[in-house]
């Protein structure tokens, strides 16, 4: 066992709830303390700030960048983010002094993944070309550094890019040491934010890890932009609709499923227009199968079937989503 550290981890999810913080001990390898955990959503204005930087970011270059809305955004961001921790502190009785680190995963606005994608040419031909990848995310991490008081650690997704990886997902450390006591091997571990993406544990600790396909940002986002709310709760609305399969198929025949992993996913990578005609509750049913179809055709990649499936994120909350996914 290395060293153990008290580690307060900051994530705001591409489904743009909010702030989740915990706190856990751990060794990065196997050792797992987990302690407090509290959610500090986002108001309403915040998460329209925070969509206006996405649509600000979806041309951008170069990722230091910070056109239209960004710089707004990631002020407003790192400061909420400073408050969240005061007031998780304080709520919990934990001494600043006794945090060794915090993990500050900031806001993510735009992923391109590393590897092959598809451009347009000015003349309309769409061709297949290899990207160098792109993860921009928001988050001043010195200034969060100043405001708490503790060691920061952040930008980690493009650090994990200029290593050559995929920036995405970054769990799979903590799904190996969460499922190390359990006898059941091989465990997929599925987290349904914004995107899908799964880590599966071998029988000797193997792991794979990728981003499966649509999670709740589809959903959220039509349900937004139809009623105003944030997300189909419970899955309610979906519920009453009916799928859609010319509409499903089409969604599953983008080139991202035939793509072999590691690969990663932008929140905004599959059309929402495919589904604007529909009634919202068909839209919802058909994206909500949507997401159920790219998770279970992600077993094709796994070198075994899993013994055990494990479902997290905001996405198991949706009924109607976990008995698609079942069936």
């Amino acid at each position: 066992m290395g060293k153990l550290m008290r580690a307060l981890g900051l994530m705001s999810g591409t489904s743009l709830d909010g702030i989740d913080v915990a706190l856990i001990v751990t060794d990065g390898e196997s050792h797992l303390e987990r302690g407090p955990f509290q959610p500090f959503p986002y108001n309403a204005e915040m998460r329209t700030l925070l969509s206006q930087a996405i649509a600000d970011a979806k041309d951008l270059a170069d990722r230091h960048a910070r056109p239209g809305a960004l710089p707004h955004a990631e002020r407003a961001l790192t400061q909420q983010h400073a408050a969240a921790v005061s007031h998780f502190l304080h709520t919990h009785g934990i001494a600043r002094e006794t945090i060794d680190v915090i993990g500050f995963h900031g806001q993510t606005v735009l992923h391109r993944a590393p590897g092959p994608r598809e451009v347009t040419l000015m003349n309309g031909t769409v061709v297949n070309a290899m990207g160098l990848g792109l993860t921009v995310q928001l988050g001043l991490g010195g200034e969060l550094a100043n405001a708490t008081q503790v060691p920061v650690v952040f930008d980690m997704r493009a650090a994990d890019v200029e290593a050559g990886g995929q920036g995405a997902p970054l769990v799979p450390a903590y799904h190996r040491a969460l499922v190390a006591s359990l006898p059941q091997r091989p465990v997929a571990i599925v987290n349904i934010g914004g995107v899908a993406n799964v880590t599966f544990v071998g029988r000797t600790d193997d792991m794979l890890a990728f981003d499966m396909g649509p999670g709740n940002a589809l959903i959220d986002d039509a349900v937004h932009a139809a009623t105003g709310a944030a997300y189909d709760d419970g899955g309610a609305l979906a519920a009453k609709g009916r799928v859609q399969p010319d509409i499903l198929t089409a969604y599953m025949s983008h080139s991202y499923f035939a793509q072999v992993p590691p690969k990663s996913l932008d929140r905004n990578a599959f059309d929402p227009s495919l589904v604007a005609a529909l009634r919202l509750e068909d839209a919802l049913a058909t994206l909500t199968a949507f997401t159920a179809e790219a998770i279970a055709r992600s077993r094709a990649y796994m070198p075994m079937e899993p013994q055990l499936w494990i479902v997290c994120g905001g996405g198991r909350k949706n009924k109607t989503l976990m008995r698609m996914i079942a069936e």
